[in-house]
């Protein structure tokens, strides 16, 4: 075999995400684009805010010695501090600058904090449905993903997590709003899972990929993991809140109460080298450090839940609104969601089956698209529930 057996059962994991992106290029190119109704990516469609490309022209002209050298591995001081005072503002603890690492996007940050965390053979529990990368990001560093299920309505369940804990167990991974249900996890269940976890004798870190935490509807709150348990790390990018995926700056933020903070700290600056990242995109560090408190219009992507949402509706679907981010988990008709995505494809509409998420019954819709993309894909998405009811 040319690539090894692992990864090559890997990538028949990954398919579902990765088959639809290629099949929407396929059909893009046959029919063009503005007839391919494609929700398959969560790939923001919203320009970066004026501020960043104000920002990033101020930074390319200016005479800086040495901005595209080599910094410090954890990032620029200036940038970690800025970085500190957002989180301290957001999280309600005061978070100090030398709590920060500065990191290749989110997907960096949480393979920089599991090298740092896991030895082989420890567990991370992981409420599913969750995102597909996470069990790869997990095995990376050796260690094993524990799925747990969350309630009907994508909830924690303390009971199932509580079951869930052993003496393997590292972490518990949170991620709320949440990819791909949009689900937001409230301030109780937060408390109640900080409870089982304090109650153990032992640390249990409670690490949460933060995101979508900008990109939230109708006044819901996130609740801070930091507030409500010591041993908590963030783990976050700019992808969605600034609309910049593309340029991979993210960071790792440490409770500044969590157990053995400064070796925790020296141990996560030395893998985000030799990990490869060895320090996130010198450019995008100084231009986040000057855009405080600058994000993307989020009520633009809540008219793009509405539409979607009452279209959806007003075919047949049975739809709970997300709380946040840019996704819709919707019920299928029938349990085999993978059928069910393959009948919208034949109509030219491309969404993610659920079972790739470990959600099956479902299919994921990224409305991050025109609203032409939804409207003009509400009818299609009737005929084929018609087909199976």
């Amino acid at each position: 075999m040319a690539i090894a057996r692992k990864i090559d059962g890997f990538i028949s994991q990954s398919s579902f995400i990765r088959k639809m992106f290629e099949e929407g290029m396929r059909l893009k190119q046959r029919f063009g684009a503005e007839n391919v109704f494609d929700f398959s990516l969560g790939n923001p469609n919203l320009e970066p805010p004026e501020e960043f490309g104000e920002r990033l022209r101020e930074l390319a002209a200016s005479p800086l010695p040495g901005k595209h050298m080599y910094m410090p591995n954890a990032g620029y001081p200036e940038t970690r501090a800025a970085v500190a005072a957002a989180v301290s503002e957001s999280q309600g603890v005061a978070v100090a600058a030398d709590r920060i690492v500065m990191t290749c996007g989110a997907g960096g940050a949480l393979n920089v904090i599991f090298k740092t965390l896991l030895d082989p053979g420890d567990e991370v529990i992981i409420p599913a449905p969750f995102f597909v990368e996470y069990r790869f990001y997990v095995d990376n560093a050796g260690g094993s993903s524990r799925i747990v299920p969350t309630r009907k309505d994508f909830s924690l369940d303390p009971d199932a997590l509580r079951g869930a804990i052993n003496e393997r167990t590292k972490a518990v991974l949170l991620n709320s709003p949440n990819n791909p249900t949009g689900k937001v996890y409230d301030r109780a269940s937060i408390a109640a899972l900080s409870a089982i976890l304090a109650e153990q004798g032992r640390v249990i870190y409670l690490i949460s990929d933060e995101p979508y935490t900008e990109i939230v509807y109708d006044r819901i709150e996130v609740p801070s993991v930091m507030k409500a348990y010591a041993h908590s790390i963030v783990a976050t990018s700019y992808s969605k809140s600034l609309s910049l995926p593309g340029e991979r700056i993210g960071y790792i933020a440490v409770n500044p109460q969590i157990h053995a903070p400064d070796v925790l700290m020296d141990g996560l600056t030395l893998c985000n080298r030799i990990l490869g990242f060895v320090n996130a995109p010198a450019l995008m560090q100084r231009v986040i450090a000057g855009l405080g408190g600058v994000k993307v219009e989020v009520e633009v992507y809540r008219k793009k839940r509405d539409i979607l949402c009452d279209g959806l509706a007003s075919v047949g679907y049975r739809v709970v609104k997300p709380d946040g981010a840019f996704y819709l988990f919707l019920p299928t008709p029938i349990p085999d969601d993978v059928r069910f995505a393959d009948a919208l494809r034949q109509k030219r509409i491309l969404t993610v089956p659920g079972s790739g998420f470990d959600g099956p019954g479902h299919i994921r819709i990224a409305y991050c698209v025109a609203d032409a993309t939804i409207l003009g894909a509400i009818q299609g998405f009737g005929e084929v529930l018609r087909e199976f009811t």
